[in-house]
């Protein structure tokens, strides 16, 4: 720690409980909180008896699905689900200063293949200072981290001039329903700190995400005479060839904030469906991924960029110019989104982590994934993203987080929430 710290906060960083931390983590990661399902629902309210315990007021709400789809603004979805719950908790002192929100996402990704993981994946398991299980660093940790800074800051009896309201959303892995709905509600701030795993990093952009679907057709027959057929695999092939030439392109004089991403805005295909029968031609591809959008970039233009792309591939294939390939966009629609250039909550949050660590200041970058980050952003409140975990490790069955790290973002975390909301 360094000596810019005054006796306030360093009462409040005494109260950090790393005993604690790693508990509360064990807890939520046995809750397979997978988006769409019962288990997301039920991890909300869990986390709204830990909001409660920590004396705040809460507001936990069952989401309006239907409203927030037909709304024009509504983020996209890919897992199926009947219900959402919203979570905010708000902190009881007077608001005569500034509000700080401070966010994490309830949801995780499936576990995937289960014989790659070293153990369950809903049964967490520590190997020194490491935490593993799905949804160790993706992104309990960093909910963990909210919980316990709040308790630091109550423990030591600190009262706040402003407000700390903690945003805990649903849905964020497949568009953001939760953050919008949350948003949408009128749940806002003057700040806003979502502690993603970014290594310790400041993630003050996010580059955006479009989930696209190209439906290829060929001409079914008999497989003894492929030759009177078309095949959709063969007639994909071209449209294949021509996004890695796209994405090549989109990614040619990238933002130097992603100058560190060797793909600053991927395009990945991430699966191919096609034939229903081993001894038929197919005469269907449906191939569905991700298109990457450049930060500042309009989700429209990048739709537009894509579509232009699979019309020109077809125009020079002798079957696809009469049979056209089609694109549509279910799924997850993320924007681009970033902290305005020169605001002072990068320099606060840095200022904090330098601080509590005695180290030089983190370096400030963009990522290549969605977020909610943009969807805060939209709303007009300032957002970055500073938490514990690697995201290489995220979506994986290695994910994992050392407890040691969800410590400092913590300690950063106190210092950030009473130096942004201010102490009587």
């Amino acid at each position: 720690m360094t000596a810019n710290i005054s006796d306030v906060e360093a009462a409040a960083l005494a109260g950090v409980d790393e005993t604690a931390i790693a508990g509360i983590l064990l807890e939520l990661l046995a809750v397979p909180s997978v988006t769409g399902t019962d288990a997301e629902s039920e991890l909300q309210h869990v986390l709204a008896g830990h909001l409660r315990r920590l004396d705040l007021d809460i507001d936990l709400w069952s989401m309006d699905l239907a409203g927030l789809r037909a709304h024009a603004g509504f983020p996209g979805g890919e897992a199926p689900r009947t219900e959402a719950w919203g979570l905010v908790g708000i902190t009881r002192e007077s608001d005569d200063g500034p509000t700080l929100v401070l966010q994490g996402h309830a949801d995780v990704v499936p576990p995937g293949d289960l014989g790659q993981w070293a153990g369950d994946p809903f049964r967490p398991w520590v190997a020194g200072d490491v935490v593993h299980g799905r949804g160790a660093c993706d992104m309990k940790a960093g909910v963990v981290a909210i919980l316990a800074a709040l308790a630091a800051i109550r423990s030591a009896g600190v009262r706040l001039r402003g407000r700390v309201a903690t945003h805990f959303v649903v849905s964020e892995e497949d568009g953001g329903l939760g953050a919008f709905g949350t948003l949408e509600r009128g749940h806002t701030g003057d700040a806003c700190i979502i502690t993603e795993p970014t290594s310790g990093a400041l993630m003050i952009a996010n580059a955006g995400a479009l989930t696209f679907r190209i439906e290829v057709p060929g001409r079914a027959t008999h497989g003894s005479t492929r030759y009177a057929g078309v095949s959709a695999i063969d007639a994909y092939l071209p449209i294949h060839h021509a996004l890695a030439a796209l994405e090549e392109r989109r990614n040619a004089g990238a933002d130097p904030l992603m100058a560190d991403c060797p793909v600053p805005y991927p395009l990945s295909v991430g699966t191919v469906r096609s034939g229903d029968w081993a001894s038929s031609v197919p005469d269907l591809l449906v191939a569905e991924g991700r298109l990457g959008v450049r930060l500042g970039e309009d989700p429209a233009a990048a739709r537009a960029d894509l579509a232009a792309c699979v019309a020109e591939a077809c125009a020079g294939d002798p079957w696809l110019r009469d049979h056209p390939a089609t694109v549509t966009w279910p799924g997850g629609q993320f924007a681009s989104g970033r902290l305005p250039a020169g605001h002072p909550l990068a320099a606060l949050v840095a200022d904090a982590h330098a601080d509590v660590t005695g180290g030089p200041r983190p370096a400030e970058r963009g990522a290549p994934y969605g977020s909610d980050l943009r969807l805060y952003a939209e709303a007009g409140i300032p957002t970055l993203q500073y938490g514990p975990g690697d995201v290489r490790l995220a979506h994986g069955p290695r994910e994992q987080v050392p407890v040691s790290e969800i410590v400092t973002v913590t300690r950063a975390l106190v210092l950030a929430t009473l130096r942004t909301a201010g102490v009587r």
